[in-house]
C-alpha cells in the first residue's frame, strides 16, 4: 500500500499536557497580582468552541458543564476538560483561556470512509466483518477499533488458530476522513498430533476416538478443520464423552480433566482425556405408582417398554416418561408429572426404577417468545412445541422443544429458558436463535465402474423462504445421458404433523446394459405422517410417460440384434402410467451415540392402471435390514433380506421390469443377471427379485484420522421371472441362485465417502456379466 499508515494511539496525554499549560501561562498574563484567596478562582464572561463540524457547540457545552459568568475553581476546569474528552466524540481537548473568555478546542474523531482486512486466508472477509462494531460512515473510535481486533482474534482461535493477531490502522484522507484497514497476521495453526485417553478399559481409544469432534491430524490436514485445538470445541467433546458412557449404562463415568501438551517446537498439542469409567450397570426392577386416583398404575404400566436385564441408558427412561405422559394428555388428566425414582443396588449392579405419578403444580404457559429468527417464520419454531399458549407447563416437553429446534439444522444455536410471567401460576417461553446458511450449490462429479463418469449441479434450501421447506433442483449430464429433477417437501402441511411432498423429472438414460435409451418425464405428488412412535406411512401418486428408444450410433436394420419383445418395445411410442401406492417404514435405528442395534422394515405396493394410463400392473417391494455392533462397538453387524414383485399379466415392459444393480447383487454388472435375449444376450429384466445380504464393517488398526475401514460382504439372490417364456428367451427366465463373496475398503473423507469393492461370484451362471471390482466415488467443488 503507497499511503502512509499509522498505528491508532490517541494522543490525550499530550493534549492534556498542552492544554494546561496554555492555561497556566494566560492564568498569570491577566493575574498579576491575584489576592491568595482568590489564586483558584475565575470567571469567564465568554466561552468560546473551535474546530466542531458534526458536533454542536451546544452539546460541547453541556459536557462541559461551564456558564458565561459562573465561577469556577481549577480542580472544577480540569473536570470540565475531562467530561467533554470522556464523551468520546473528540481525538484532542484543549481548553485555553484568553483573559476573561474560555477557549474550547476540539479536533472530531475522523468518519471512515472504508474497511478493508488484509492478510486473512483461512477466514473471510464475510466472516470477520461480521464482528466489527466499526462502521463505513461512522464515526471512527480507537477503541472500537482495538475491540472489533481482539474479536476478529478470538475468531482465530476458535478455529485453533491461536498464534494469529490482527493490527488496527487508519489511512487519513482528505476531510477528516479515514481508512481503516485490519492487518491479520494468520500464522499456522496448532494441531493436534495426538489424541489418547487414560482410564478406558472396555472401550479401545480408537471407538473413543470416533465419537469425539476434535479429529487427530492426518493426511487430509490441509481439509480437515478439526484437527485444531480450540477449547469450545473440547468442553463440548467432554459432554460427548459423558453422554456416551451414561448411555451405555456407566453412570459414574466421569472426565477427570483433559490434559494439553504443547510439542517441543511449539507447532502441535498432545490431547489426553483422563476419564474414570466406573462400573456398568442394567434395569433392575421397574415398577409404577400412582398418587393419583384416575392415574391407573396398570395402564400406565403397559406403555413402559423397560425390561429388567436391559443395559441402563437414560433415553430409555425419558421415552418411558414420554409415553406416560402422552398416555396422561389422551385420558384427560392435567398436570401429571412422571417422577423417575432410581434406587442404586451396588451389588447385582442393577438400578431399580420406580415411576412416580404425582400431580403437578397448577402452572400454565403464558407465551411462547421468539427472538433471533430474521428470515425463518415464528411458526416454523412454534410447530417443534406439543404446547401453546394456555397450556399446562411441563418442563420435559419444554427440553423435548428445544431439542427438536436444534434438530432442525437451521440455526447455529438455539436456547430456550423459561421465566416466570405475569402471575406466579404462568411461565413464559423464551426461544433465542442464530440463523446459519441453509442453502448449498455444488457443481462436481460423479463416477461408477458400471456406470462411468457424470456431471452434476445441484442446488437445495432447507429453509425455503424461511418456511421450514425443503426445495432442490439437480441436473446430472454426460455425453449420452441427463436428467434434471425437482423436489419439494412442506413437512407440516396445514399445520398438521403431516408431509407433503412433491417432485418431478424428466431425462433420458442408456442403461449399461442395453443399447437403447429410455426417456422419461414424471410428476410424483406424496403425503408422509407417522403412525407410531417409529413407523411412518406414506401415500402416492406418480404419472409417468416413458418411451424407448433406438440407439443413434445403431441403424434400423440393426434392431434385427434384438428379440421381438424389445423390437416392439422400440416401436411404440410414449406411454403413460398412472399409479397410486402406499408404502409402510418402521425403523428403530438410531444416528446419535446409542446406536448399537435396531431394525429397519418397509413395505409398499405400487397400483397402476385402476387410475388411467397405458400401462396396469401391481409392484410389491419389501425389506427388513437389521444392524447391530459387537465387540465393543468395533464391528458392525448388517443383514438385510429385500425382494420385489411385479404382477403386470403380459405387459409388462422393459421400463418397469427389475434390473440388476450394486444396489441388489454386488459382484455382477447393472443387468448382468436375470433373463436375456437368445439374440445377443441383452438383459430383459425380471418381473422378480430376492437377496439376502450380510454386511461386517471393521477397524484396520490403521489411524483413525485417515479414514479408512475395512469390510466384508456376502449376497445371495437373483433376478427372474418373465410373463413368457417361448424359445426368444435363453432359458435364463427360471430362478437360479446367485452367491457373491467380497471384501470392501471404506474411505471417509471430507469430499464425500468413498467405496472400494472387491468381490467373487461363488455361484453364478454361464452367461452372467461378473464385475470383480467396484469403485464409487462422490465429489463436490
Amino acid at each position: 500500500m503507497n499511503h502512509r499508515s499509522t498505528r491508532v494511539k490517541p494522543r490525550l496525554a499530550r493534549a492534556f499536557a498542552l492544554s494546561f499549560a496554555a492555561f497556566a501561562v494566560t492564568s498569570v498574563s491577566y493575574t498579576v497580582f491575584p489576592a491568595p484567596a482568590e489564586a483558584q478562582s475565575y470567571r469567564f464572561t465568554n466561552v468560546v468552541v473551535e474546530g466542531n463540524a458534526r458536533v454542536s457547540s451546544g452539546t460541547i457545552l453541556s459536557y462541559a458543564g461551564i456558564s458565561r459568568g459562573q465561577s469556577v475553581s481549577g480542580g472544577e476546569l480540569n473536570d470540565a476538560y475531562q467530561k467533554v474528552l470522556g464523551s468520546g466524540l473528540f481525538e484532542t481537548v484543549e481548553f485555553v483561556p484568553s483573559g476573561n473568555t474560555l477557549v474550547i478546542k476540539v479536533t472530531e474523531f475522523p468518519v471512515v470512509s472504508r474497511i478493508s482486512i488484509e492478510g486473512n486466508r483461512k477466514v473471510s472477509d464475510d466472516a470477520l466483518m461480521s464482528v466489527l462494531t466499526t462502521k463505513v460512515r461512522g464515526v471512527y473510535s480507537p477503541s472500537d477499533a482495538e475491540a472489533d481486533a481482539a474479536n476478529m482474534t478470538k475468531m482465530y482461535e476458535a478455529k485453533g488458530q491461536l498464534v494469529a493477531t490482527v493490527s488496527p490502522k487508519i489511512i487519513r484522507r482528505s476531510d477528516n476522513r479515514v481508512d481503516v484497514v485490519f492487518e491479520v497476521t494468520e500464522g499456522k495453526g496448532v494441531e493436534i498430533e495426538r489424541l489418547s485417553f487414560v482410564g478406558n478399559r472396555n472401550y479401545s481409544d480408537s471407538r473413543l476416538r470416533r465419537v469425539l469432534e476434535t479429529k487427530q491430524a492426518g493426511a487430509l490436514r490441509f481439509i480437515i478443520g478439526r484437527d485444531t485445538y480450540t477449547e469450545d470445541r473440547i468442553q463440548f467433546d467432554k459432554q460427548v464423552l459423558t453422554d456416551f458412557y451414561t448411555s451405555r449404562g456407566y453412570i459414574d463415568f466421569q472426565v477427570l480433566n483433559v490434559a494439553a501438551e504443547f510439542s517441543r517446537e511449539r507447532n502441535a498439542y498432545f490431547l489426553t482425556f483422563n476419564v474414570r469409567e466406573g462400573q456398568k450397570y442394567e434395569f433392575g426392577n421397574i415398577t409404577v405408582s400412582s398418587e393419583i386416583a384416575e392415574a391407573l398404575e396398570e395402564d400406565f404400566a403397559k406403555v413402559n417398554k423397560i425390561r429388567s436385564g436391559q443395559t441402563y441408558s437414560p433415553l430409555a427412561v425419558e421415552n418411558s416418561i414420554d409415553r406416560m405422559e402422552a398416555l396422561a394428555l389422551k385420558k384427560g388428566i392435567d398436570f401429571l408429572r412422571v417422577e423417575p425414582v432410581v434406587t442404586r443396588n451396588q451389588r447385582s449392579q442393577t438400578l431399580d426404577i420406580e415411576f412416580k405419578l404425582t400431580r403437578g403444580p397448577r402452572v400454565f404457559v403464558e407465551r411462547i417468545d421468539i427472538e433471533g429468527n430474521q428470515t425463518t417464520l415464528d411458526r416454523v419454531v412454534r410447530q417443534k412445541f406439543k404446547v401453546v399458549e394456555g397450556d399446562p407447563f411441563n418442563p420435559r416437553q419444554i427440553r423435548a422443544s428445544a431439542e427438536r429446534i436444534r434438530a432442525l439444522g437451521f440455526f447455529s444455536n438455539a436456547d430456550v429458558e423459561t421465566r416466570q410471567g405475569s402471575a406466579p401460576d404462568q411461565m413464559i417461553v423464551d426461544v433465542n436463535v442464530t440463523e446459519k446458511p441453509t442453502g448449498s450449490f455444488t457443481f462436481g462429479g460423479n463416477y461408477s465402474v458400471s456406470d462411468g463418469a457424470n456431471l452434476i449441479a445441484s442446488f437445495s434450501e432447507a429453509n425455503f423462504l424461511g418456511r421450514g421447506q425443503s426445495l432442490s433442483f439437480s441436473l446430472t449430464t454426460d455425453i449420452d445421458d441427463g436428467s434434471l429433477s425437482f423436489n419439494f417437501v412442506e413437512p407440516a402441511f396445514l399445520g398438521r404433523d403431516v408431509a407433503f411432498g412433491f417432485s418431478a423429472g424428466l431425462g433420458t438414460s442408456q442403461p449399461g446394459y442395453a443399447e437403447y435409451n429410455i426417456e422419461r418425464a414424471y410428476v410424483s405428488p406424496r403425503l408422509t405422517f407417522p403412525v407410531s412412535e417409529h413407523g411412518s406411512l406414506t401415500l402416492n401418486y406418480r404419472a409417468e410417460m416413458a418411451r424407448i428408444t433406438d440407439d443413434d450410433d445403431y441403424s434400423d436394420g440393426d434392431v434385427t440384434y434384438y428379440a421381438q419383445q424389445i423390437q416392439d418395445d422400440i416401436a411404440a411410442d410414449w406411454e403413460t402410467t398412472s399409479s397410486v401406492g402406499y408404502s409402510y417404514s418402521y425403523d428403530t435405528r438410531r444416528s446419535g451415540l446409542s446406536s448399537n442395534s435396531g431394525i429397519l422394515f418397509k413395505f409398499g405396493q405400487d397400483f397402476a392402471g385402476p387410475v388411467g394410463g397405458d400401462i396396469s400392473y401391481t409392484k410389491t417391494s419389501f425389506e427388513l435390514t437389521g444392524r447391530t455392533k459387537v465387540w465393543n462397538e468395533e464391528i458392525t453387524l448388517m443383514a438385510t433380506l429385500e425382494g420385489g414383485i411385479l404382477d403386470a399379466g403380459d405387459d409388462s415392459s422393459l421400463t418397469n421390469r427389475y434390473f440388476n444393480s450394486s444396489s441388489i447383487i454386488r459382484g455382477f454388472e447393472t443387468g448382468g443377471i436375470g433373463p436375456r435375449s437368445t439374440d445377443n444376450d441383452a438383459a430383459l429384466g425380471g418381473n422378480y427379485y430376492a437377496v439376502a445380504r450380510l454386511d461386517a464393517q471393521f477397524p484396520l488398526g490403521l489411524p483413525e484420522e485417515y479414514g479408512l475401514s475395512g469390510g466384508l460382504f456376502f449376497d445371495y439372490g437373483s433376478v427372474w421371472g418373465l410373463d413368457d417364456t417361448d424359445d426368444i428367451y435363453s432359458g435364463s427366465d427360471d430362478l437360479h441362485w446367485r452367491s457373491v463373496i467380497g471384501a470392501s475398503v471404506f474411505w471417509t473423507t471430507p469430499l464425500g465417502p468413498l467405496r472400494f469393492n472387491f468381490s467373487k461370484a461363488l455361484q453364478k451362471e454361464e452367461y452372467d456379466e461378473e464385475q470383480t471390482f467396484d469403485l464409487t466415488i462422490s465429489t463436490s467443488f
